[in-house]
């Protein structure tokens, strides 16, 4: 009988993360950027005091967290507890809760649906950007992006569910509720009953959001009726579920849904302009594919297909600078991967911002080129080596929808206009919930001249 006794797996090691962080003060991506290049794929500990969460950034870990052993990772502690009150235990939660709003969520998000969509979204789009764009001014882009996007989804899903006031009210509350809490995300060991900035601002957008989507949801519920839109949906739904409890879990997955199909969107769309800006020979090659397929617009289904490089390119942008940057997830139980012990209680954090700029599975990563993308000489790269939609179980359910809807915005407005940035400082990611630009994109839309 053997008596050897098989040594445990190796711990990981830990870089003093802190250093990073009081390094980069007011960049604090850097510092994660750095982390990413000392591990180089490897499963490392981040030193932040008392709080030591994994970093896991090669696609065969990342792989084994969203997929393999995905139940063992759930959705709490680390950026997740401090926007419970935002989405609550619905569709972006984990669990019970979590495995019930998918079977009743799934269905709306099927590629045939989602097809089927395509006509109504560009006439919407159409009248959106006729009505928001002014020519010649100068604007913000994120919030002429949100002023696009958010009526566009909510009338497409929504139907005459929400008004145009209940809309206005959203975007503010919807943007403030995603960057307020920030500061969390590098002091998530701060408990929440110790207030930080952008607690009380929080709080603020959770109550217009819960005003306005509970007096939807109520006044559904009294005159249910068979629309397909989504809250009619998820109220046909949850009719055996009346009362409080009932009208909650629609809530939590009708605020997910909204905010994942609406403010990510934005977020990703408002990259385009200053990409654009900084690659003025990619930006020519998309604008003349523009100009080709859709001429003077308007841009209809039929173009989509034909914008062949303008997916490229988008497709790139979510490489660089994917709206999800960060994911942590808290684990159930003991866990080795990639031969390193992680502990039960213990946070990882996936980061396809880190992943998608591995020089092992990217040439050139911190250089913006769509050919990469090229589906005929696109190369043969691991599952898990991009993935700006999440993976597994829990990924994103629209990537379907966002692709077609950046291809009729885009579109539509590059075969009217051609942007002008009014910055004067480089526009590099800042340190929020999602992906943002660290400062206002300051953009003119100026005609284009036609012969």
């Amino acid at each position: 009988m053997s008596t050897d006794v098989v040594a445990p797996p190796p711990e990981a090691r830990t870089l003093p993360f802190y250093r990073a962080l009081a390094k980069y003060t007011r960049d604090p991506i850097r510092a994660f950027e750095e982390a990413g290049k000392q591990a180089e794929g490897r499963i490392v500990r981040l030193n932040m005091g008392p709080f030591k969460p994994y970093l896991v950034t090669h696609p065969d870990h990342v792989q084994h967290v969203l997929r393999g052993n995905w139940s063992n990772y759930v959705r709490e502690g680390m950026f997740w507890d401090p926007l419970t009150s935002l989405f609550g235990d619905g569709i972006f939660s984990d669990g019970a809760g979590w495995q019930e709003s998918r079977k009743i969520v799934q269905p709306l998000f099927t590629t045939r649906y989602i097809d089927s969509l395509t006509e109504r979204m560009a006439s919407i789009l159409a009248e959106q950007i006729e009505e928001e764009i002014r020519p010649g001014v100068p604007f913000d882009a994120f919030t002429m992006v949100s002023k696009i996007v958010h009526p566009t989804i909510v009338r497409l899903f929504f139907g005459d569910k929400i008004s145009r006031e209940d809309i206005a009210q959203l975007v503010p509350a919807y943007d403030t509720a995603v960057t307020s809490k920030a500061i969390r995300l590098v002091l998530p060991f701060v408990p929440e009953g110790v207030p930080l900035p952008g607690d009380k601002a929080f709080e603020r957008s959770i109550k217009t959001i819960d005003e306005v989507a509970y007096a939807r949801i109520r006044e559904v519920r009294r005159n249910l009726d068979d629309d397909q839109d989504i809250v009619s949906a998820l109220c046909r739904a949850r009719k055996d579920e009346p009362g409080e409890a009932g009208d909650r879990k629609i809530r939590d997955d009708l605020v997910g849904m909204h905010g994942a199909s609406t403010e990510t969107s934005a977020t990703a769309l408002t990259w385009i302009w200053p990409v654009l800006d900084a690659h003025p020979e990619i930006a020519q090659l998309v604008y003349e594919e523009v100009d080709r397929v859709v001429g003077a617009g308007p841009i209809s289904p039929a173009h989509l297909p034909e914008l062949r490089y303008l997916r490229m390119f988008l497709n790139e942008m979510l490489r660089l600078y994917p709206v999800g940057w960060i994911l942590p997830r808290k684990v159930v139980a003991d866990d080795v991967i990639g031969g390193v012990q992680v502990r039960a209680g213990s946070t990882v954090v996936l980061s396809p911002y880190l992943t998608h700029r591995l020089p092992e599975f990217w040439d050139r990563p911190l250089e913006f080129d769509p050919e990469r993308f090229d589906p005929e000489r696109e190369d043969r790269r691991h599952r898990y080596a991009y993935f700006p939609y999440g993976g597994g179980p829990h990924q994103c359910l629209g990537p379907s929808l966002f692709m077609m809807e950046a291809l009729l915005l885009v579109g539509g407005i590059l075969s009217r206009f051609r942007p002008v940035l009014g910055n004067t400082t480089p526009i590099v990611p800042k340190l929020a919930s999602t992906l943002r630009p660290n400062q206002s994109v300051q953009m003119t839309l100026v005609p284009i001249e036609r012969s």
